[in-house]
């Protein structure tokens, strides 16, 4: 039996950079369980909540982002990211990893940048089309640069680059139940078309307007909506809805927790842009209609969706187009036998189906080459 691996995996933030990081960490642990693993994130964020509740230790640190629009508050920032620096200065020397895993968001930058300085061989994945300003600072000092679209040499060194596509949920890839199964869990009829919109949860917005101003039009189809809000919204638009005729084919919830039984349902998605949700479509071949949040970092959610729209495996619509277009062009799409078949196999092209088990082959190489070296 080889010697015990320690990983560090820092980085966080969002949904979309957390979920990968879990999904490499379980693929760890699944080729070897003796694996230690600490998650570095920023205080106050998702991770300091989503990561112990699967099953990792995960420690903090103060870092935030710079304010672009108050600049005297970035004395702050700058005092936070010292004190940063200090604190992974000090975790990386307690904890002795043999390898540190970056996906992205403001922890993974002091705790690679360390790492590195340090000798710890480093692997950054980057999850977007357009890579964020953290893993584009910490590409010179990267050994491994794993991606999930081609043409990623504009932001990083060609020869560190792999493409090997994006961890997703493994629970959506296991929901075994039919099509017909999950719209019955769900409370829909399977006999009729599934058009499934979901905006995330502050990135709802446009989505949640472009169903109010159209109930009408949901109301003379025959297609249903199966509608999540997110939380934030939820009691405003049921209270909005309480005025309005009755919608017998719109369903609304504020939370999908089950959203492998939501996909399996829906006949086409109506969703944001972020790379896991479209890593998961490209994997569970669906048709998807990608309306890009304007209100992301160098509006890389627009390039993640021109990159399946230039290849035929998604349609467009933009966030100011959408109240306008986006519920009839929906129901014509889901309508539309062949343009559904069309969109699912060309998306479907597009899947890695072993991201989160190869990316874990390469920190597993690195820590081995590491460790070997210290003896």
């Amino acid at each position: 039996m080889g010697q015990q691996l320690r990983i560090i995996i820092s980085g966080g933030g969002t949904g979309g950079h957390i979920f990968p990081a879990i999904s490499i960490a379980n693929a760890i642990v699944a080729k070897e369980p003796s694996t230690k693993i600490l998650f570095v994130g920023a205080e106050g964020r998702m991770e300091m909540q989503r990561v112990p509740a699967a099953g990792y230790d995960i420690m903090g640190l103060p870092i935030m982002g710079f304010d672009r629009k108050n600049l005297l508050k970035n004395v702050v920032v700058l005092w936070k990211l010292f004190k940063s620096q200090r604190m992974a200065k000090k975790i990386i020397r307690e904890f002795r990893p043999m390898a540190a895993v970056g996906v992205g968001g403001y922890a993974s930058g002091p705790t690679l940048n360390k790492c590195a300085d340090m000798g710890i061989p480093c692997l950054i994945q980057e999850q977007n089309s357009y890579a964020g300003v953290t893993n584009k600072l910490l590409a010179k000092k990267a050994k491994s640069i794993c991606v999930a679209y081609d043409g990623m040499e504009k932001f990083f060194p060609a020869e560190k680059i792999e493409n090997l596509g994006n961890p997703v949920r493994q629970s959506l890839l296991d929901t075994t139940m039919s099509r017909e199964e999950a719209a019955q869990t769900l409370g829909l009829d399977p006999a009729k078309k599934i058009i499934l919109i979901v905006g995330g949860s502050l990135g709802a917005r446009t989505l949640n307007e472009s169903v109010l101003q159209h109930l009408d039009l949901i109301r003379k189809s025959d297609v249903q909506i199966f509608w999540q809000t997110g939380k934030y919204y939820h009691e405003s638009i049921m209270e909005q809805l309480k005025e309005q005729p009755a919608v017998a084919n719109l369903k609304v919830t504020d939370f999908i927790s089950d959203m492998g039984a939501a996909y399996r349902a829906a006949d086409l998605v109506v969703s944001r842009a972020g790379a896991g949700s479209i890593s998961e479509f490209c994997l569970l071949g669906k048709p998807v209609i990608l309306v890009p949040s304007p209100n992301v970092a160098e509006n890389h959610q627009y390039h993640n969706a021109m990159a399946l729209v230039n290849k035929d495996a998604a349609i467009y619509i933009s966030d100011a187009e959408a109240p306008g277009k986006l519920l009839a062009e929906a129901i014509r799409i889901v309508n539309d036998s062949d343009l559904l078949a069309s969109l699912s196999t060309n998306i479907k092209t597009l899947a890695k189906y072993h991201s989160a088990e190869e990316i874990a082959d390469r920190v597993i190489e690195l820590a081995r080459k590491y460790s070997q070296s210290q003896r």
